[in-house]
């Protein structure tokens, strides 16, 4: 009778799903962002990796990736929320499909929220590297402008 190996240092769980891995990266990236971590969050990365993000140069390469996560930190983008809304893979590559909301500290101390959408692609290059981030904010409705 076949009897599997029980040790309390391995993982009763079967590896873990693409969707749940690309789920989970996902939340590390906003949590190394929102704590300073730049280039752990750029490390996320592939080492020709792309962050496209509105109103600045895309950035390409792990390098550059951190220069432009970190001009977005001391312009007061804080507190990122990612909430994935749809994950697609294949083989070695995934698409992760989402919203997103931020906090903009201003000079004068004021927070304006932008919330909005973005599309990160995946590929498997022994762990799950980014291989591209764009996001675009969702403009603010006329009647929030006038409030």
């Amino acid at each position: 009778m076949y009897r599997p190996y029980t040790s309390p240092s391995v993982d009763p769980r079967p590896f873990r799903d693409v969707e749940s891995q690309v789920r989970d990266l996902s939340q590390d990236f906003a949590t190394s962002f929102n704590t300073g971590n730049y280039d752990l969050a750029a490390g996320m990365f592939a080492v020709d990796g792309a962050l496209m993000a509105p109103h600045y140069d895309g950035a390409y390469g792990q390098k550059a990736v951190e220069r432009l996560l970190r001009q977005l930190g001391d312009s007061g983008y804080s507190d990122l929320r990612l909430e994935t809304t749809r994950v697609e893979h294949s083989g070695d590559m995934a698409m992760e499909i989402g919203r997103f909301s931020v906090v903009v500290r201003k000079s004068d101390g004021s927070k304006v929220p932008e919330h909005g959408k973005y599309v990160k692609v995946w590929r498997r290059l022994g762990v799950w590297r980014l291989i591209a981030d764009c996001w675009s904010r969702t403009p603010e409705a006329v009647s929030d402008r006038a409030a």
